[in-house]
């Protein structure tokens, strides 16, 4: 049980050191890099929610039988 907990010591030291170690390389993005980030989070909702509506709408146009 001992060699147990002695692996998962060593296992979340080694998590928790990799965490740290990826925190201390990341920096505050730009006002540009931000919006850029803003503008493709956005055109990729709008997509999927287009994606998605048209599903929709395919459902129901072939559960009505092809009328409108």
């Amino acid at each position: 049980m001992d060699i147990y907990f002695t692996g998962l010591r060593q296992a979340l030291r080694n998590y928790f050191q990799e965490c740290n170690r990826v925190l201390k390389s990341t920096r505050k993005p730009t006002m540009e890099e931000f919006k850029v980030i803003v503008k493709i989070s956005g055109l990729g909702i709008i997509a999927i929610g287009a994606i998605g509506f048209l599903i929709h709408l395919i459902k129901e146009i072939v559960k009505r039988g092809g009328s409108f």
